[in-house]
């Protein structure tokens, strides 16, 4: 920790020099268990622990409720005096209203989180130290889709990540589903950003780490924006967004498939459904910012049911909208928009073992072809023909999870870095997940979500790592790749073999295992199959 500066020494040096509320220090005062840092909009109170100060729910934005729902968001108002920042602010509204929420067997507990809200722009921020250091910054978005999910979850604590690495690191809450991504702007073009203001909050909150983070030890000016599933989707489409560009230098996609996003004409078809729902008609569009928040909610959930809406492709999630998203990220080749960013992608081997049905666990030769046959067609065959080839002694089991893994998030991912390569601008390096957990018997073997507690170093909080006895030396590894990215650029530490920049010739891989290793191209076989079968060249 750095030398204790008073306040009142800066406020007289402000004084003397007519310094700006920018103009603030880069060291926080501290109490025995207290520290104060100093933002834009005022101070805030946080707890120093084993040498890592957190500040909980900082507001970057004004709340998102009323004339200001749907609509683009607006900087946080100063506030007088110091303001604790001591428990996780509100987390977007996601629930359905009178359902009961039932957790999966990954889920992380969120007893004592706090209730959901509309006024949920905050952000959490673990650093070591307020002083001049310029650490680098690791800005996290959160998975779920971009239907659920919150930055405050203890699997996602960045207290570990922060020491290890004296980083600084940073997560956000932003809005979700309806309320973050309904595109009004084609009913009433006073509603232009609708379709992506959970994105644009997202931006909102890198501005606030632009302009407040060097207070608190970190360098604005090397800011790595990371996430997982939605939030590595959230990284892809900040890569293609104008008004992100410059607001970061590294972007890390961790099982975040994202080559298109939603249409202007299916978000709207959306959009009017919803509104239907709700009894809005067309020429009444801000009806919606005075309805209570359970109507909206509840309109909502039925709108995904009724119409099966897949919440990646067709509806509340980012829209191409022509000006905040002006394309999509991977499609047909790689935005050129920050596109000198250095990029770290990948994904796990069995990335839907997590998220499939019971009896994907006990397929027959019958069960496997249907399944594949419902992905593919008339392709489903030779898919299995090739996998099987590829995979001796696998059952049909083992088969579908490859293919069903590699179909949804393997197959993009690679392509996805093939796309990006071919801008020739800043570099890409890719991975692939294929440490198995012993957890539940080991069914699960790399399933989605598993590089998250790897990442953070936070095992114990997560039941696919904490009683994994090889798992403590890999997230070393993992871990200290993250922080080597995140600093220079390139992942590279002497924990890891060489790992070099994946090219289209090449495809060179990071494998982590037990034993990592790097690979040229490690699931050849696979890849020419599934990219045939999705008619990809």
């Amino acid at each position: 920790m750095t030398p204790y500066r008073s306040r009142r020494s800066f406020l007289r040096q402000s004084a003397l020099l007519g310094a700006s509320v920018l103009a603030l220090p880069r060291v926080w005062s501290q109490s025995p268990s207290y520290v104060t840092g100093f933002t834009a909009t005022g101070e805030v109170r946080g707890v120093l622990e084993n040498g890592i100060a957190r500040f909980k729910g900082i507001p970057y934005g004004e709340t998102t409720a009323g004339t200001n729902r749907f609509m683009p968001p607006r900087p946080a108002v100063r506030w007088t005096g110091i303001r604790d920042a001591l428990t996780w602010g509100p987390s977007a509204p996601q629930r359905e209203p009178g359902s009961v929420q039932r957790a999966g067997p990954l889920a992380v507990s969120t007893a004592g989180l706090p209730p959901e809200g509309e006024d949920c722009l905050v952000l959490n921020v673990w650093t070591p130290g307020g002083d001049d250091a310029r650490r680098p910054v690791m800005v996290w978005c959160h998975g779920g889709g971009f239907a659920t999910g919150s930055g405050s979850s203890p699997i996602t604590d960045g207290a570990n990540l922060a020491r290890r690495g004296d980083a600084v690191i940073v997560s956000v809450n932003h809005r979700l589903n309806a309320l973050g991504y309904t595109y009004l702007e084609a009913l009433d073009g006073n509603f232009a950003g609708s379709g992506d203001a959970g994105m644009l909050d997202i931006v909102l909150a890198l501005e606030w780490v632009r302009d407040n983070i060097a207070n608190f030890g970190g360098d604005p000016g090397n800011v790595t924006i990371f996430g997982q599933s939605g939030g590595g989707r959230k990284v892809a489409t900040l890569l293609t967004m104008p008004q992100a560009k410059e607001l970061f230098h590294r972007a890390i996609i961790e099982s975040g498939a994202t080559l298109k996003l939603v249409e202007r004409e299916q978000a709207t078809r959306v959009a009017s459904a919803l509104m239907g729902k709700l009894g809005v008609g067309r020429p009444n569009v801000r009806e919606l910012q005075q309805l209570p928040l359970d109507r909206i909610m509840s309109a909502y959930f039925a709108v995904v049911r009724e119409m099966n809406v897949d919440q990646m492709t067709m509806g509340f999630s980012p829209t191409v909208d022509g000006r905040f998203v002006p394309r999509h990220p991977f499609h047909p080749d790689a935005s050129p928009v920050s596109a000198d960013v250095p990029v770290m992608i990948g994904s796990t081997r069995t990335e839907l073992t997590s998220s499939s049905d019971e009896a994907a666990f006990s397929l027959t030769e019958a069960g496997l072809r249907e399944r594949v046959a419902a992905l593919f067609g008339d392709r489903a065959q030779r898919t299995i023909d090739a996998y099987r080839g590829a995979n001796a002694g696998a059952t049909p089991s083992d088969l579908y999870f490859l293919i069903a893994s590699d179909e949804r998030y393997n197959a993009p991912v690679m392509k996805i870095a093939e796309r990006r390569a071919a801008l020739a601008a800043g570099s890409v390096y890719l991975y692939y997940f294929r440490w198995e957990s012993p957890y539940d018997g080991g069914r699960l073997r790399s399933p989605h979500t598993i590089e998250i507690p790897f990442a953070f170093h936070n095992l114990e909080a997560s039941r696919l790592t904490a009683d994994a006895p090889t798992a403590p030396a890999l997230a070393d590894q993992i871990s200290d790749a993250w922080l080597a990215f995140a600093r220079t650029g390139n992942p590279n530490t002497p924990k890891l073999p060489a790992w070099p920049a994946f090219d289209a010739a090449q495809r060179s891989t990071m494998v982590f295992d037990t034993r990592s290793a790097v690979m040229n191209d490690p699931i050849r076989a696979q890849r020419l199959a599934m990219f045939e079968a999705l008619g990809w060249n």
